[in-house]
């Protein structure tokens, strides 16, 4: 077990506080796990009362009282069995004996106690409770047992503690700008997309608004995968158990897919034979009997594309590009709003090169994952290579290629100008990966673009090429995915921006305001003008004030307004007024708007929102 840091321990320390105060107030409390975590800590709890904002209250007072009682941290070690007998003795049987069975023969076990309460705990602890000067009960949630949604579904306790009163300020400060910013809140406001449970959880119905973001984005990424020589594929959505056994996804990732699908005259003959659920599930395994998969990754159906025709190495680098939609199984307990859900897609892309071409086509890759992130204003980033364990037996492949591999993406991260940090035992399976973590406005980090490269699954399908010999060669590949998911990638957007987006993202650009129903026609010769130039316009001809219209476009969210009255009419101008670029503003023709507005788009100009606004 790593040490905790100094925060760690203090947050950890708060776990056991919390729960030390739970216990006063509700004695009848089983209680699972207290760790610290990245923001905080939580305490997972069985407890037939439903807790509410008011328990919540009445157990940080609690806790006030058990930190002004300045309590010690007593660490106490003992052995298997009288670990045991003192779980029994304090009455939490119910998950503690189950913790105590995960802790390996051999490994010291211990309990900490903190005046009357005792919890079996490895550590590590601050010496004294008065230690803990700065912390927030922030809220409760449902949490499966184990993480696993066939246990029983206890309550956790969410709370945050730091050094500092001055600290705890600003980060409570910057949860209130997450939960204005919250996607799933500001997708239902601004009619984003829709998840439906008559659908599916974790399936996202992209709604008209979110579909324009999302298809511009793709143009985008489109136009410069067109400029670097890529060639645009489509694949089905399922494909057949024995490629994805090839590949080796199936069974590696099995947990993590949707189940095989077999061909119903194979289910009814089975079925006759007596076959078992059990049987049927190990013929699946074992590849007695064939199936087919929800299509979990993009990269074997490449693949066999790449390999449906001969290739010399004067046809490479090839490179194939799909939006792919894919389908992994998250337990429901982990899906959240866009940012993990059941069914996305990836902006994926394979390359297939020589081994001396790799350097330039990971350098070609990164270009790409830097220019979307540094369009979209998201320029604060940090990189990660995820690298291979020794020590672990995930991984395929011969180690000299991995070593190659690693070797090529140490040497391609040093070119972005961007600290880089190197993980062991991140790689996937079949290779080395960077993986870009960008910081959005609030200081929330998120994992997003990728490149890895790859040469497993090239040996594992047998591809080649000829060679300058005239002899076979084995290719090496490149997956990239400079947004990652689309539905994940949108989601992160929405919350950066805070719904605010730039002209050339936003589903409705410019809305015409006419200050009476006299001008609603010449608002609409402005409106059909602007729709001639492709810019996304609509006219509001609902009879009511000004400032109401104006207090529509600002919830809304649209980015430019124009305002018709009728002396602007009488001289043929509209008065512009924009949420995201004041350099747009005053009294305009609409043809002067127009222009001044496909530059901003065409320049992926970013918002620069006023003040007031």
């Amino acid at each position: 077990m790593k040490d905790m840091s100094p925060l760690e321990e203090l947050r950890h320390s708060c776990s056991h506080v919390l729960a030390t105060a739970i216990l006063r107030l509700f004695p009848e409390t089983q209680l699972d796990i207290g760790p610290p975590t990245e923001n905080g800590f939580y305490y997972d709890i069985d407890l037939d009362k439903k807790l509410d904002a008011s328990d919540l209250e009445a157990i940080e007072a609690e806790m006030k009282k058990v930190i002004k009682e300045n309590q010690k941290f007593i660490r106490v070690e003992c052995s298997r069995e009288e670990a045991i007998a003192k779980i029994k003795e304090i009455g939490q049987e119910r998950y503690k004996l189950g913790r105590l069975d995960d802790i390996p023969e051999g490994e010291a076990i211990s309990f900490y106690q903190n005046g009357e309460f005792i919890d079996l705990c490895a550590g590590s602890h601050v010496g004294y409770t008065k230690k803990i000067k700065a912390y927030k009960l922030l809220s409760i949630a449902g949490a499966y047992h184990r993480g696993d949604e066939k246990n029983k579904q206890l309550q956790r306790i969410y709370g945050t503690a730091f050094a500092s009163k001055d600290e705890l300020t600003e980060y409570l400060e910057r949860l209130e700008q997450a939960k204005a910013r919250d996607h799933r809140k500001l997708g239902k406001e601004l009619k984003l997309f829709h998840i439906d449970e008559a659908v599916g959880a974790g399936m996202v119905l992209w709604t008209p608004n979110g579909a324009v973001i999302r298809q511009e984005l793709q143009n985008f990424i489109s136009e410069e995968l067109r400029m670097a020589d890529y060639d645009q594929v489509f694949t089905p959505h399922i494909g057949k158990l024995g490629l994805y056994r090839t590949s080796g996804h199936f069974p590696y990732y099995k947990d993590s897919q949707f189940p095989p699908i077999v061909e119903p005259g194979t289910v009814d003959r089975l079925a006759q034979e007596g076959c078992s659920c059990a049987d049927l599930s190990n013929q699946l395994d074992s590849g007695e009997i064939d199936g087919y998969l929800l299509k979990p990754m993009n990269c074997p159906m490449h693949i066999k594309i790449f390999d449906s025709q001969p290739h010399s190495y004067r046809d490479l680098p090839v490179r194939l590009a799909e939006f792919g939609t894919v389908y992994r199984w998250e337990q429901s307990g982990e899906l959240n709003g866009m940012t993990r859900v059941r069914g996305f897609t990836q902006d994926d892309a394979h390359l297939f090169c020589t081994e001396d071409q790799i350097s330039q086509e990971i350098k070609g890759c990164l270009d790409l994952v830097k220019l979307v992130f540094n369009t979209l204003g998201m320029s604060d980033y940090r990189v990660r290579i995820g690298l291979r364990d020794p020590d672990s037996t995930k991984y395929v492949g011969d180690a000299a290629q991995w070593d190659k591999a690693e070797a090529a993406l140490r040497e391609a991260a040093q070119t972005l100008d961007v600290d880089f940090v190197e993980e062991p035992g991140e790689a996937a399976f079949y290779g080395p990966k960077i993986d870009f973590v960008v910081k959005d406005v609030i200081g929330r980090e998120w994992q997003l673009g990728t490149v890895q490269v790859d040469y497993n699954l090239p040996e594992r399908f047998d591809l080649s090429y000829i060679g300058a010999d005239n002899e076979k060669h084995r290719p090496v590949m490149i997956h990239r995915a400079p947004f990652g998911s689309m539905e994940r990638f949108c989601g992160v957007l929405i919350e950066h921006f805070a719904g605010n987006f730039p002209t050339w993202l936003a589903p409705e650009q410019v809305r015409i305001l006419p200050m009476n129903d006299e001008l609603v026609p010449q608002a609409r010769e402005i409106e059909k003008l602007l729709k001639v130039a492709k810019i996304r316009v609509t006219v509001d001809a609902v009879a009511d004030k000004l400032g109401a219209k104006i207090r529509k476009c600002h919830i809304d969210k649209v980015p430019h307004f124009l305002v018709l009255g009728r002396q602007e009419a009488e001289q043929g101008l509209v008065k512009v007024n924009s949420r995201t670029n004041a350099s747009l503003e005053g009294l305009k023709t609409p043809a002067e708007f127009m222009t001044d507005l496909l530059q901003h788009i065409a320049n992926k100009t970013l918002p620069e929102p006023k003040e007031s606004k």
